[in-house]
């Protein structure tokens, strides 16, 4: 049985080992084109899979040289295809552009395709210009997510939804189809907010924080509310992914690793460029101003937002990161603006090779437990 999955008490201690994973925008990548990206993307996913990564999270946006896979199902459905071991997901499903009974029986497909190495990231989305022209309006945004979210995971766990809303009403729809994960594939919800955390602790979620919220002394902060709620709220009957007993808690941040500190930054600095330009396509298309940015690249560097460098570099820099920040996992975003294949196939054998090895059984102190929660 996967050790996510597993029964347990949700406020145990924190497991030794630290997992890793791969965050991936899958930004355009100019000039290749869409065909030439996502096969590169693929053979990415097949070291990744050999080299003991735990999972690859894929975005969801639209409309934008941001994310050119804006149907993660499809992409991961073929990913399934391509590897063995490495979990698979979204992060995230964006709920409101979704039909809940279609996106439900589309998970349950999805975790069968890959032998139940599904993960579901959920999240409402950010940018009222991925979801206009949905006919979503931004401020409706977060009841849809709840209605969506509460109606998906009841079909999963049941088989069956009754549900009267403001935005879908259904009546004894039968499910056919059910996930292999039982009663659903572990939920993830990513942030760049402080105050989504009590919920997401409460919830039990998968937790990761993205590079927008850059001060890890406050990712401390945050992940010790996010125990606390998950501590308090054990028991709790209407809780979500109650089933996963040791949930991931880490960051996202970008990555590139070279053989010296020189050749690394001379590299990422230029990749780091084309994918901001492609992180603000759509604020600046629409001349708004962005409420997220991609900073300048020393600022990146100094507020590590991303770590560069030789291998001894990027240990020590994430070192670092994960013992004041207390994280059990950290997602790294190897893949991004104009690196080639080549280029990110040796940054990521690096950091498997003489990074990973290195870090993932650091010392770290345990989650509180539910009674020192108290």
């Amino acid at each position: 049985m996967n050790a996510m999955t597993s029964a347990g008490a949700a406020g145990a201690a924190a497991p030794a080992r630290i997992r890793f994973g791969i965050f991936d925008w899958l930004d355009e990548r100019r000039p290749d084109d869409p065909t030439t990206l996502y096969d590169a993307r693929l053979t990415m996913l097949e070291y990744a899979d050999q080299a003991g990564f735990y999972c690859y999270h894929l975005a969801e946006h639209h409309w934008t040289p941001l994310c050119m896979a804006p149907s993660p199902n499809l992409f991961l459905a073929a990913a399934a295809q391509r590897t063995r071991r490495i979990r698979l997901g979204p992060l995230v499903y964006l709920l409101p552009l979704y039909h809940p009974l279609r996106l439900m029986e589309e998970i349950c497909m999805l975790d069968h395709l890959s032998h139940g190495r599904l993960e579901v990231g959920v999240g409402r989305g950010a940018s009222p210009y991925e979801l206009a022209p949905f006919h979503v309006a931004i401020d409706e945004a977060r009841a849809i997510f709840e209605e969506a979210l509460t109606i998906i995971l009841q079909g999963l766990a049941t088989g069956t939804v009754n549900y009267e809303g403001r935005y879908f009403t259904f009546k004894d729809v039968r499910a056919v189809l059910h996930p292999r994960q039982r009663p659903y594939p572990p939920l993830w919800y990513p942030t760049n907010y402080t105050r989504s955390v009590a919920w997401i602790g409460r919830h039990n979620f998968n937790l990761v924080f993205g590079s927008i919220l850059r001060s890890l002394e406050t990712v401390r902060e945050q992940f010790q509310i996010y125990h606390r709620e998950r501590a308090a709220h054990r028991d709790d009957p209407t809780r979500f992914n109650a089933h996963v007993a040791d949930p991931c808690y880490g960051i996202v941040r970008h990555v590139y690793v070279a053989e010296t500190d020189a050749e690394a930054v001379r590299v990422a600095r230029a990749a780091y460029a084309e994918h901001s330009y492609s992180f603000g396509y759509l604020w600046d298309l629409h001349g708004a101003e962005r409420p997220l940015r991609r900073d300048d690249w020393d600022t990146a560097v100094a507020e590590r937002i991303i770590f560069v460098g030789s291998p001894a570099t990027v240990r020590a820099q994430l070192r670092d990161a994960l013992a004041l920040t207390g994280a059990n996992y950290f997602a790294g975003a190897f893949a991004f603006g104009n690196l080639t294949t080549e280029q990110t196939l040796r940054s990521l054998r690096l950091f498997a090779e003489e990074v990973m090895p290195h870090l993932q059984t650091m010392e770290r102190a345990p989650a509180p437990s539910a009674r020192g929660a108290e």
